[in-house]
């Protein structure tokens, strides 16, 4: 396997694997994206619960354990990212029975997550989902243990508000422990309708905002955005968009995409990769086929020029 190819910065959703997508077509996914010069792999212990036959999460991290099984010393080639939190507690108990972000939740979810995956440490463990009913105090103790034992390398956050995330920093920095890095939000080119659900977003905070984008730039976190092609509705004509992006500015967002996109000879969809990453944001991509993953790569290698962001940031 040829892994000398530029680092790639898009991050391989690894969701579907084990549920939707079986072995062979897994194991193929995963090496071209190390071929094409992916690192991270990011999954959860919680994918993918609803698509499963016993209601529960694991598919996915058992999944990479055996893909990482099968190529020895590729583990020190990528990145794995994992998150806790969210996994019903027994099958049809989410959202409300959920395992939330005790010392318990926390220390048991990770020392499953690096059983099925086969490894001795992750590189990113995310708090999937805020949980009020534990002391934030209490979370970012247990995280202080994982990363001072060397089984956590950085600490992030997904669908948490801006006060909360800065809330667990600074007990963390109080308690001289690694504070969070990173968030994980639902980030793409178009803006959400207020008051509309958006799709496959089932958290009160799951969606980036500006409070969050400034908390990131203000602190030097990262951010990864998941669902930035929205299923595949930019390029795919069988899947609309969702009525929550469906408003005038959003239309002329949509032309804007599409100017850019002749101009460059890019899809619609590798456009909003480009400009996601000059806005410094990591996309997180889910793909089911070999074709889909090259052209996200290929738009992680698409510069566009300063004229071209700008129009993209200025119209809608």
């Amino acid at each position: 396997m040829d892994t000398t190819t530029m680092n790639s910065p898009l991050v391989f959703g690894a969701m579907l694997l084990g549920t939707r997508i079986d072995q062979e077509q897994s194991f193929a996914l995963l090496d071209r994206f190390v071929e094409r010069g992916g690192q991270w792999v990011d999954t959860a212990n919680c994918y993918t619960f609803w698509l499963s036959d016993s209601g529960a999460g694991g598919a996915s991290e058992e999944m990479l354990g055996r893909w990482l099984s099968a190529r020895p010393g590729l583990r020190d080639q990528i990145r794995l990212s994992t998150k806790v939190g969210a996994e019903p507690l027994w099958p049809g108990s989410w959202p409300q029975q959920r395992e939330g972000l005790s010392r318990r939740a926390i220390l048991q979810g990770l020392e499953t997550s690096l059983q099925r995956m086969g490894a001795a440490e992750v590189d990113m463990f995310w708090l999937h989902q805020e949980d009020r009913s534990t002391p934030m105090a209490e979370t970012v103790e247990a995280l202080g243990e994982l990363t001072s034992s060397g089984q956590v390398r950085r600490v992030g956050a997904s669908n948490h508000p801006a006060w909360r995330v800065e809330q667990a920093r600074g007990l963390a920095r109080a308690g001289g422990t690694m504070p969070i890095d990173a968030l994980q939000l639902l980030a793409t080119y178009l803006h959400v309708r207020p008051g509309l659900r958006t799709p496959g977003v089932e958290h009160a905070f799951g969606v980036l905002n500006a409070e969050q984008r400034d908390l990131a730039r203000t602190n030097g976190l990262e951010i990864w955005a998941y669902s930035p092609l929205m299923s595949g509705s930019y390029d795919n004509p069988d899947k609309p968009v969702h009525e929550a992006f469906e408003h005038i500015g959003n239309t002329r967002r949509l032309q804007a995409l599409d100017v850019v996109a002749g101009q460059t000879g890019a899809t619609r969809s590798q456009v909003v990769l480009a400009w996601l990453l000059a806005q410094g944001i990591r996309p997180v991509v889910g793909v089911s086929t070999t074709a889909q993953l090259d052209l996200a790569m290929e738009a992680g290698r698409l510069d566009l020029d300063a004229e071209q962001v700008r129009l993209l940031d200025e119209t809608g």
